[in-house]
């Protein structure tokens, strides 16, 4: 299958995915993406954006509950490069350093994203997380993640993120 048409299922496979109570996983990756790109964020940042959660559909089993991040992670790098990954799988230690570093934040954050927040480690500042090169670039996609839990939220189309992985994957090849 090609890497553009297993970006197409796994989207898919979202709908009637309930992590959140408002919307379900694939409206929350299209609210994500269309939030990023309002934003003028680059296309890899979007990307990451959209599939930061994909770790809830049901193509990668039930063991995703405690670490959703770490399978975004390790199935996105290989096929769109360390970037996208990195940004996808940081999204849990940027909630952590934002309710760790920002008081009001947690406030901001849904029900189901503060009662996860005990069991991805609490508030907390990952040295190494605050040293890598894309941090501030991470600690955007979890502000489009906070955002992106709108019923009837204005979300990105399927076919936009499918447009948006194919230029990553250009401009991966070519590096």
């Amino acid at each position: 299958m090609a890497i553009v048409e297993e970006v197409d299922a796994v989207l898919r496979s979202l709908h009637d995915v309930w992590d959140e109570d408002a919307v379900d996983e694939f409206d929350h990756a299209l609210q994500a993406a269309a939030r990023a790109i309002a934003d003028g964020a680059d296309d890899e940042l979007i990307l990451a954006a959209a599939l930061h959660d994909l770790g809830h559909s049901p193509l990668f089993g039930e063991d995703w509950a405690e670490h959703h991040d770490c399978v975004a992670r390790d199935w996105l790098t290989p096929r769109f490069g360390q970037r996208v990954g990195w940004l996808a799988g940081a999204h849990v230690a940027a909630k952590r350093y934002l309710v760790a570093t920002d008081p009001g934040y947690v406030t901001t954050l849904s029900d189901t994203s503060v009662d996860t927040l005990d069991h991805q480690g609490g508030a907390g500042v990952d040295p190494a997380f605050v040293k890598h090169p894309w941090w501030a670039d991470a600690v955007r996609l979890r502000r489009y993640d906070d955002a992106a839990k709108l019923p009837n939220g204005l979300g990105a189309s399927v076919e936009d993120v499918i447009a948006i992985a194919k230029r990553v994957l250009n401009q991966h090849d070519r590096r």
